[in-house]
């Protein structure tokens, strides 16, 4: 389109490739995304000195912040997404659901008061039954959601939910919703303009997931009867337009035994959308723009057609381990991806790149499109099984043993199924160091300058025998071994250890105090996911070595059971 773009950049992502491809950078200081990408006089001051005229908000951060959106229309820049009011209605799950109500779209039992106490969830489950969700009243994605089976798990649940909610959302509110058995988890893309045009885009199925987080995308929905297929879609655009809604969204529900109940409204284009522009032809990034800069939208719901299936495999820096799923930071030290007709690679990183622990551990998105399903599936296996990511572990042995298995042909599986029927006994993804025969590796040197917070650098490759020693930050930093599984150390002996890189957010056991094997120690945050770190055996807590709020390597000691 010949639109020119302006980056921002924290210092940990001071030469991330989304920096490496615009046209201009700005930085914004700080590590944390506190610190950078959800500070916003950091942000407005980058639009001021670069004159940029739109901001594009992207998947998260600030994609749903009425407040950002609104300090932005201000300025007289354009915000490409809904207005500052659509983002406040649908942002807050609790009016999110009023609105649904008031043209006649209705979702699971859920509370309408912001959680305050753990007697709430208790009551809620007492009248609806168990298991009951506690989720992000401000967030999405499967952050700070948790599932509560019973009233004993109730004052944990809601402070984790919490904790992740006001880590990743910058605020903690949370509310309640009945937790179905078996739903399927059914999403509408809808995209409307400023002139009161709507249009539904076919649905996707995001039903394989994993800590509430999606694994793989689908569309359109497989199995989805016809008439509950464009039940879904009026629906949809009934809610958009019931809130002034404008631009792209997402409208999401669960399905169950032949029924649909309203989730959520992501006010945001979403990662998966490729699989949509795959089967419609449609570039959704490109209507964005269209529809900010206030034009109407090109085509008609009778214009919208549907041609083959797409599937999405999201690779996360994620080792599997038999079900786990562990964080696995780190130097994406080899990387190279498919290719072929019908696929195609929306990536976040290139080889050399680091992948930190403090933002999403999301390394790219893998799409293929076939002709019918079954040729979606093979083509997205024939392309999983040539990647070469080295450095990290990712999700893949993962995704195919999900790809692979009969229920996925079948689209009989549910947002449960990753977790309660697929056996991932045995799959494991290893973080492999390099392999090359290069005598003389070279080392890349970097010099940047920063003129009134503008970015200009100027990258060099030298090979390592004419520079001497390469300094550290130069090298991939080699990582430590440590525990496998949740946290315990194999084979039972008693030493805790971390299995990955993060930061102690609560310390739940005392020094001296009696564990049983499977007891939570601590729990440990790692790209913005809790992982309770457990005891490996029964005896004496003999040893802490860690505290609330430190940040620990993979390997480093946690703790010692005798």
């Amino acid at each position: 389109m010949g639109v020119k773009t302006v980056a921002v950049y924290s210092e940990l992502d001071r030469d991330a490739l989304h920096v490496r491809l615009a046209d201009e950078a700005f930085a914004l200081g700080g590590q944390t995304a506190a610190e950078s990408y959800l500070n916003t006089e950091a942000i407005l001051d980058a639009i001021d000195q670069s004159g940029a005229e739109a901001v594009h908000p992207g998947y998260g951060f600030f994609s749903e912040n009425a407040d950002f959106a609104r300090a932005i229309g201000e300025r007289g820049v354009t915000f490409i997404g809904p207005p500052p009011e659509a983002i406040e209605v649908m942002g807050d799950k609790i009016s999110a659901r009023a609105a649904a109500e008031k043209v006649d779209v209705h979702g699971v039992p859920g509370s309408t008061d912001f959680l305050t106490s753990p007697d709430q969830v208790t009551a809620f489950g007492d009248e609806h039954g168990y298991p009951v969700a506690i989720k992000a009243a401000y967030g999405g994605g499967g952050r700070g959601m948790k599932v509560v089976h019973s009233a004993g798990e109730a004052a944990d649940a809601l402070e984790s939910a919490q904790r992740e909610s006001l880590a990743y959302f910058g605020r903690d509110e949370c509310y309640l919703e009945r937790y179905l058995t078996a739903p399927r988890h059914i999403e509408i893309q809808v995209m409307l303009d400023q002139h009161g045009n709507g249009l539904h885009l076919s649905q996707r199925d995001c039903s394989a997931q994993r800590r509430h987080q999606k694994l793989i995308e689908e569309a359109p929905a497989p199995s989805l009867p016809t008439d509950i297929a464009e039940a879904m879609g009026a629906d949809a655009v009934k809610v958009a337009l019931g809130c002034d809604y404008t631009n792209a969204g997402t409208v999401e529900f669960l399905y169950e035994n032949g029924s649909y109940y309203y989730l959520e409204m992501n006010t945001r284009l979403q990662v998966e959308h490729p699989v949509t522009e795959m089967v419609t032809g449609l570039d959704l990034v490109r209507l964005q723009l269209m529809v900010a800069a206030g034009e109407k939208l090109p085509l008609t719901q009778d214009e919208v057609e549907i041609h083959g299936h797409a599937i999405e495999v999201r690779i996360n820096a994620e080792n599997p381990a038999e079900g786990a799923f562990l964080p696995s930071p780190g130097p994406l030290t080899s990387f190279a991806f498919p290719s072929g007709y019908g696929t195609r690679w929306d990536g976040g990183y290139e080889e050399g790149d680091e992948i930190s622990q403090f933002y999403d551990n999301l390394v790219g998105k893998l799409i293929c499109w076939g002709s019918d399903r079954d040729i979606a599936i093979a083509r997205t296996i024939r392309a999983l099984e040539e990647f070469r990511i080295e450095g990290i572990a990712t999700t893949i042995p993962a995704d195919l043993a999900i790809l692979r298995h009969p229920d996925f042909a079948a689209a009989t599986h549910s947002t449960k199924w990753v977790e309660e029927t697929l056996d991932l006994t045995g799959v494991t993804s290893g973080a492999a160091a390099p392999s090359s025969d290069d005598d003389d590796p070279k080392v890349k040197r970097s010099a940047t300058v920063e003129v009134n917070g503008k970015r200009f650098d100027v990258n060099m490759w030298v090979p390592e025998s004419e520079i001497g020693s390469a300094p550290a930050a130069a090298k991939a930093k080699p990582r430590r071994k440590g525990g496998s599984g949740a946290g315990a150390a194999a084979g039972g002996s008693g030493t805790i250890t971390a299995p990955m890189q993060g930061t102690i957010v609560k310390v739940v056991a005392e020094q001296g105090a009696a564990v049983e094997v499977g007891d939570t120690l601590v729990v440990l945050e790692a790209m913005k996911m809790e992982n309770n770190i457990t005891a490996d055996k029964s005896g004496t807590l003999t040893e802490l070595a860690v505290e609330a709020g430190q940040a620990i390597q993979t390997g480093d000691l946690i703790a010692k059971i005798d």
